[in-house]
């Protein structure tokens, strides 16, 4: 079995001049950052819990870590089946459920790629690998909530 370790770094930049003194006295703001990559990302909380809306939130990170692991494996297994993928487009969606007392979970995600392909005849396979791309997918693999797939395949031009 082989092991891959990841590094990422978050730096908080919100110290608004008396640290986290109360509640409202700090901002959400962040910078993620990983040896030898371009560009930092610039993070903050959701705006529902005093985020900067213009800053990525981890919400929005994990769906999105989610739909590119599915998409990097349904490309994989595409080209491993003779089918050439010319465009992938997806706009998924998640359900977060906040209890009570401020904690929170992921109820649902629900992934709705468009992808078009060359192949007329492989059109029902190109639906078929969404669920063995589920079945590979690091990040689903480790989630305890159902993601469903809604995919939908066209010819290309």
């Amino acid at each position: 079995m082989k092991h891959h370790n990841y590094n990422v770094k978050l730096e908080w930049s919100g110290n608004l001049g008396s640290g986290t003194d109360t509640y409202n006295s700090y901002s959400r703001n962040h910078i993620i950052s990983c040896n030898d990559k371009y560009d930092n990302i610039l993070g903050s909380s959701d705006s529902s819990f005093k985020g900067e809306k213009s800053r990525y939130n981890p919400e929005e990170l994990f769906l999105y870590s989610i739909m590119s692991c599915h998409m990097l494996w349904y490309l994989h297994l595409c080209a491993s089946e003779g089918i050439v993928v010319t465009e992938y487009i997806d706009e998924a969606t998640a359900v977060l459920i906040e209890n009570k007392d401020g904690s929170g979970y992921f109820k649902e995600v629900k992934l709705n790629p468009v992808i078009t392909i060359e192949n007329d005849d492989l059109i029902d396979k190109a639906h078929q690998l969404h669920q063995q791309a589920n079945n590979m997918c690091f990040i689903a693999n480790s989630c305890n909530f159902k993601i469903e797939h809604h995919p939908k395949v066209i010819l290309k031009n």
